[in-house]
């Protein structure tokens, strides 16, 4: 591996994109953390270790294709992308191009995520694409359009929470999802300002001066019972509600029932507790309301997400300079990734694929008819789910994404995938869902490539190449230019440079939401903070969202009115327990990088289920135990870890690891009526004592 010079560089990982810096280290490289606003010099356990990976013996380092007997064999690029592009035109012709389906990712810069949507829509014709960013933060994107007609995760910079006396984290956990980031908190948590709304006592919740520990499916009944009380104690910001809201007399009309009394009977909460939330909130000068995955994975996560903003709203906290609301966006491009065109319903700038003048822009932008692009495909579930059936897809390309392991219900995502007269997975390891592939392409990872990614506050910034990939490795770029070319497509709309593929991104962009028109590759180099939109070159981009109006047209936010309904599967008497599930500090989505990482599969070898020790010992298992996990769906095999400070209605699962491990073996793949987000933290399940 050849490295070149010292290269200051961003982390693979989650959207906070710590800063870091890649060192020659003989043969390998070595990270050091830099003083990079969002980390200020901290890297969590993930990002110490990244560079482990970079040569590592599981690296793919030649194209892979099945056999007639059943098995991956080496291959040349040529061979291995002949065949991909016969088999796509074969299936097109029987299928139609909706026979074919793309399947991208939340960690894919945004170059990758635009090429690809431009891609499938150009020289595949289809509409079935859709990522695994669908399971991360769609029902707080589309809370957010609604409330405030614009979605950018964090609309202030991640600094402005330095200065935060109060802060209210709803379903998330940063102290093992994003370390550094508590460093932002240490002004609220020394105020006793740290409110964490989670079921489990997380590392988080240690930290806080309150912590609510709801029943899972309940978190939109505490928002209702903490806003009555925000109304009922003298806590309502009248002035701002009548000058800068709509809509609030009707969602009052909802909470007026839920004083917070009742609100206990159901969540499990006090009411001393959610009207002493409420209190913190409104007498702090500087307050915040954050959400995250807790919050949004739900069959009711959009309207969710609009209880606890009309919360926000209620005490006057969004669009004011020191307060707001935001969310904390988990996949490190999770914010870019969704703006520039791999989402089933959208275009490049945030543009929705069923709007005449988006269609119009990005078509002339592409130098295609306008009527030629296809309309909205199915969402990331619905797509997997219809693999392989009558009028769904036969072929799918999956980049960036560990369907076997990360989509709910995985058992069926399995099964489907099995059918398809075609799956091809480009990764850089082998993952679960490449080991099940027809082909497997071998692409660059992190240091090896040029590219931009926009982090949790909307700034983007320029991931510099630092390394040479290994000898056979191509870039994601070069891969679907390649194919682009085999299926009749002019070699100049397919770009494989990075910073050429971002000036079109640039001008596809332009004019609409998430405008990037200004947004250049000198500017990131040379260090200025971008965050979107910036219109223009000598725009200086849009740190602060909202501060004069909110992006309705009337310029005011909307309290959006939501009343409740439980989760989609509550516990009954086949199945007590609430399940959950989440993330530990060592792993990474899917874990398909960190468990290769020794150091980090060291620390947490495999899956476990978190259990109260009362609820153990009623199942007849002890800690350390092998226990079966069991839902409507699947059953996951872990071993118990017996933890005192958890609800004994409640198990908790991680859902890094593959096999009869994977937590979304169990999970419900319900979906939010608006975002399509599954159901991920809430199922019914019971405890058994595994077989043999």
């Amino acid at each position: 591996m050849e490295t070149l010079v010292a290269t200051e560089t961003h982390c693979p990982y989650c959207a906070l994109q710590c800063g870091m810096a890649l060192s020659p280290a003989g043969a390998s490289v070595t990270v050091a953390p830099r003083d990079f606003p969002a980390n200020r010099g901290g890297l969590c356990q993930k990002g110490w270790t990244s560079a482990a990976l970079l040569d590592s013996p599981a690296r793919l380092t030649t194209p892979l294709i099945r056999d007639r007997h059943g098995e991956l064999r080496p291959a040349s690029w040529d061979t291995a992308l002949d065949l991909i592009a016969d088999k796509i035109t074969a299936i097109i012709a029987e299928h139609g191009p909706d026979g074919m389906a793309v399947f991208g990712g939340g960690g894919l810069t945004n170059e990758k995520a635009y090429l690809l949507g431009k891609f499938a829509r150009v020289a595949l014709g289809t509409s079935q694409i859709d990522y695994n960013g669908r399971f991360c933060m769609s029902s707080a994107a589309a809370g957010s359009l609604r409330a405030f007609g614009l979605d950018r995760g964090m609309p202030f910079p991640i600094t402005d929470l330095d200065d935060a006396d109060a802060v209210l984290l709803v379903g998330a956990n940063p102290a093992e999802t994003m370390p550094p980031f508590l460093s932002h908190l240490r002004k609220a948590t020394d105020a006793a300002g740290l409110i964490v709304v989670d079921p489990r006592r997380t590392p988080t919740a240690e930290q806080a001066a309150l912590h609510l520990a709801p029943a899972p499916g309940t978190d939109m009944v505490l928002a209702l019972g903490i806003l009555h009380a925000v109304v009922a104690d003298g806590h309502l910001a009248h002035d701002y509600i009548a000058s800068r809201t709509t809509g609030f007399d009707e969602v009052w009309r909802i909470a007026a029932a839920w004083w917070p009394e009742r609100a206990e009977r159901v969540t499990g909460v006090s009411a001393t507790d959610q009207r002493a939330a409420a209190r913190i909130l409104a007498r702090s000068r500087n307050a915040y309301v954050l959400t995250a995955r807790g919050a949004e994975q739900h069959a009711t996560g959009v309207d969710t997400v609009n209880a606890w903003i009309n919360v926000a709203l209620a005490l006057g906290l969004p669009g004011r300079a020191g307060s707001g609301w935001g969310c904390l966006t988990g996949q490190g491009n999770g914010q870019g990734g969704r703006e520039h065109g791999q989402k089933a319903d959208q275009l490049p700038g945030y543009r929705k694929i069923d709007d005449p003048a988006a269609r119009a822009h990005v078509a002339g932008v592409w130098g295609v008819d306008p009527d030629s692009l296809p309309g909205p495909g199915r969402s990331a579930y619905e797509l997997l789910d219809a693999l392989g059936t009558d009028g769904g897809p036969h072929g799918l390309l999956v980049f960036g994404s560990n369907v076997t392991v990360s989509a709910p219900n995985s058992g069926r995502v399995a099964d489907r995938l099995s059918t398809l007269d075609l799956l091809v997975v480009a990764d850089l390891v082998l993952s679960e869902t490449g080991r099940a592939a027809d082909v497997v392409l071998p692409v660059t990872q992190w240091a090896e490539e040029d590219g931009t990614l926009t982090n949790l506050e909307g700034r983007v910034l320029l991931r510099r190449k630092a390394i040479s990939p290994p000898d056979g490795v191509r870039t994601d770029l070069e891969v679907i230019s390649a194919l682009a070319a085999r299926l009749g497509q002019p070699p100049a709309r397919f770009p494989i440079d990075a910073e050429t593929v971002f000036d079109e991104l640039r001008a596809a962009s332009a004019g609409g939401a998430a405008d990037y028109a200004g947004v250049s590759y000198d500017r990131l180099r040379a260090g200025e903070a971008l965050y979107w939109p910036v219109p223009s070159v000598d725009h200086p981009g849009t740190p602060h969202m909202f501060l004069d109006e909110f992006a309705h047209p009337d310029g005011r936010a909307r309290f959006v009115p939501v009343d409740v309904r439980g989760p989609a599967e509550p516990p009954d008497e086949e199945y007590p327990l609430y399940a959950t599930t989440g993330r530990v500090l060592q792993h990474y989505q899917s874990g398909a990088q960190t468990r290769l990482v020794d150091e980090l599969t060291a620390a947490v070898p495999a899956v476990y289920v978190e259990v109260h020790p009362d609820t153990a010992e009623r199942a007849g298992l002890a800690n350390g135990d092998d226990a079966a996990v069991v839902s409507r769906r699947g059953t996951v095999r872990a071993a118990v870890r017996c933890v005192s400070s958890m609800r004994p209605d409640v198990v908790f699962l991680p859902f890094h690891f593959p096999g009869d491990g994977r937590a979304n073996l169990v999970t419900n793949p319900a979906l939010d009526p608006v975002s399509r987000m599954p159901e991920f933290k809430v199922c019914a399940v019971r405890l058994e004592v595994a077989g043999t």
